[in-house]
């Protein structure tokens, strides 16, 4: 195929990805209300299964909790009259990629394999599961971990009495989409790595060799994306780092793996 014929399949690839987004989007829209009152602002509700968790968690250490208590008198604020419409779109079309994330990964491994040779096509077959199981993994701790902690410490957070937290919708919703989009891009670290050391960007040793580096580096985008706590950044920081340790142990398989093709292969 040509350049332009390799174009058009990547467009063709593309629209079709985009239209399976477009119809999931229109189904959320379609109950938006139902999914704002149950899952984006569920985090706003004092029996918020997390909540509950830590509060079980303290009291059965003696342990006097804020989490027992919690309440949001605070209500969100729509300050011009297609703030809410708006807000119902940009969900409903972040959700739409969210749950067609799968089948967005699949369009895009269609446009792929034809350039792989029929090994390397068997070997990454697991390729979908894997970098979907993850994506979904790190959309679910962010659910249930960090955006709860976000709104709790935002919410309580105060530099006077004289001043309120209201905050506006926009606001508030960007706050959960960013976090489960960001937290869940960061637990695609192993399939990053996994095709980083297949081109030989990375090596074992290379990642080994800069571990202390990459752990500084978690811990400034942990701070990006969850509230300005210790803690936080910690309960952000464990999860990838432990990706991180089992990105090295996939990056010396592919490594491993392509010295014994090399040996296997016959001289001339």
């Amino acid at each position: 195929m040509s350049f332009l014929d390799h174009l058009e399949e990547l467009r063709w690839h593309l629209v079709r990805s985009f239209i399976a987004i477009f119809v999931v989007a229109i189904l959320v829209f379609f109950n938006i209300n139902y999914i704002f009152d149950t899952i984006l602002l569920a985090h706003l509700k004092p029996d918020f299964s997390t909540y509950q968790f830590f509060c079980k968690v303290f009291s059965s250490i003696g342990i006097d909790s804020s989490f027992c208590n919690i309440q949001f008198s605070q209500t969100l604020q729509s300050l011009n009259p297609t703030q809410q419409l708006m807000t119902a779109i940009w969900s409903s079309l972040i959700l739409g990629f969210i749950i067609a994330f799968p089948y967005v990964l699949w369009e895009m491994w269609r446009f792929i394999a034809p350039g792989l040779h029929v090994n390397e096509r068997k070997k990454s077959r697991g390729f979908i599961f894997t970098a979907s199981f993850l994506f979904f993994l790190g959309i679910l701790f962010s659910y249930f971990v960090i955006i709860p902690m976000s709104v709790y410490f935002f919410y309580n957070f105060k530099i006077s009495d004289a001043v309120q937290n209201n905050f506006k919708l926009d606001a508030y919703i960007s706050l959960i989409t960013n976090t489960l989009l960001g937290v869940a891009v960061f637990f695609e670290l192993p399939v990053v790595i996994y095709f980083l050391s297949k081109i030989g960007l990375i090596s074992p040793e290379f990642l080994r060799k800069y571990r202390k580096h990459a752990l500084v580096l978690v811990l400034i985008l942990s701070a990006i994306i969850t509230p300005p706590d210790v803690a936080s950044q910690v309960i952000v920081a464990v999860p990838i780092m432990f990706l991180y340790e089992i990105g090295i142990h996939v990056s010396k398989y592919v490594i491993n793996k392509q010295n014994k093709n090399v040996e296997k292969s016959p001289r001339v």
